[in-house]
């Protein structure tokens, strides 16, 4: 069960590094939050996830990612109470193009990224983030899940570039050992109201 929201403890401010293009062949961990960190999508029994619904929902859209950028691939992800934590490789950036999303004169993909031009990490994010909002709407008005106020999801979302294999290894570790920290989380509003 979730606790209460403290804006104080539980504020997250951008760590992106300046300068550097998000859309590069790479790895990248990524965590999203729910807005005020409510739990919306299951709860943590006997240390193991047990997704709801829209637990469920969550997981489907991430798994369309590939679908929806086909130069990104997804690795290891959990949907946990009121966050998600997942990998994502980027490769196959054209070189020689720029991977701003605001660049003019092209012709655009359905995606609305210039065709050719590589995702960003904030393209793949804003698009899961939009996709997975709109569905949870669809289940509050259709299926009774609770409603939210204002957003779903922060505004923001955390990343880390994972540099070598070792910290692979070490993401991959602590995305499947999550659920058995979630009683001493600092995403879990019981640890941090308490």
């Amino acid at each position: 069960m979730c606790g209460k929201y403290d804006p104080d403890i539980h504020h997250r401010r951008s760590i992106r590094l300046e300068g550097y293009d998000y859309s590069q062949d790479g790895l990248y961990s990524v965590t999203m939050c729910v807005q005020g960190h409510v739990c919306m999508f299951g709860d943590i029994v006997n240390d193991q996830m047990k997704m709801n619904e829209a637990g469920i929902m969550v997981s489907t859209w991430w798994g369309k990612v590939g679908g929806k950028f086909p130069s990104v691939q997804i690795d290891g992800y959990i949907i946990m109470p009121n966050h998600f934590h997942g990998i994502v490789n980027v490769k196959g950036q054209p070189h020689g193009v720029a991977p701003t999303s605001g660049a003019t004169g092209q012709h655009r993909g359905r995606s609305g990224q210039p065709h050719g031009v590589a995702p960003t990490l904030g393209d793949i994010v804003n698009w899961f983030k939009t996709m997975t909002t709109n569905e949870y709407i669809r289940g509050v008005k259709q299926k009774g899940w609770s409603p939210f106020g204002g957003k779903l999801w922060q505004r923001n979302y955390y990343e880390h570039i994972i540099r070598s294999e070792e910290e692979l290894n070490h993401v991959r570790q602590y995305i499947a050992e999550n659920p058995l920290n979630w009683g001493t989380d600092e995403e879990n509003p019981d640890v941090t109201s308490g």
